[in-house]
């Protein structure tokens, strides 16, 4: 059993579902996007589009709630990543939520980094970093981990600023939904890892 993500270029890249390992960590209504406080909708410009609610599908899976410091982390300046615009949300009681992170195979640390993407990647890679604004000099993007977020869990959800990634490459501020995770790995379980191959066309 095989699913297919992308390459650089032309080509793709498919994850395979053989020797996958499992992370072992520690232990109906449409939400509207909370207001924010003065000095959090200073910092995010008017040129952020998208929404900040919750994916159609996960509706009733969060509630929205105010930590503005906690979406101050999430939020990032223009050519710098992180997010353009955000909400905080909190993870409800009997909650199934299953997310994404593509890293780096070459640096282990960073399985359980910060940024995750509610759907599994698909296509050229080229798309999915200008999706989420993923520089190559950040990560190759050859490893995908797929988690279930844990009931309880803070989080915020936004989309993406833009990124600076050299004289000759920025990527433009994103309209796809991605969650910004403070110590994922105390917050995630059920995980499996999948490994990428070449797939030549």
């Amino acid at each position: 059993m095989r699913w297919c993500t992308y390459y650089v270029n032309s080509s793709l890249l498919i994850f395979s579902l053989c020797g996958c390992s499992s992370f072992a960590p520690k232990d109906d209504n449409l939400f509207a996007q909370a207001p924010l406080s003065p000095e959090v909708s200073d910092a995010i410009p008017q040129s952020c589009i998208g929404t900040t609610q919750v994916p159609v599908e996960l509706v009733g899976q969060f509630e929205a709630v105010d930590d503005e410091a906690l979406l101050h982390l999430a939020l990032g300046e223009p050519t710098k990543g992180k997010l353009c615009q955000g909400q905080v949300y909190l993870s409800k009681d009997r909650s199934h939520i299953t997310i994404y992170r593509a890293w780096n195979s070459t640096n282990p640390n960073s399985a359980m980094g910060q940024w995750w993407a509610f759907n599994q990647p698909v296509g050229k890679v080229s798309r999915y970093r200008a999706d989420y604004e993923i520089c190559y000099e950040w990560s190759p993007l050859d490893t995908l981990t797929r988690c279930t977020l844990r009931p309880g869990t803070k989080v915020v959800i936004g989309t993406g600023q833009s990124a600076e990634c050299s004289e000759h490459l920025t990527y433009p501020i994103s309209a796809e939904p991605q969650m910004y995770i403070v110590d994922a790995s105390t917050v995630v379980s059920d995980c499996t890892t999948y490994d990428s191959e070449f797939s030549w066309n």
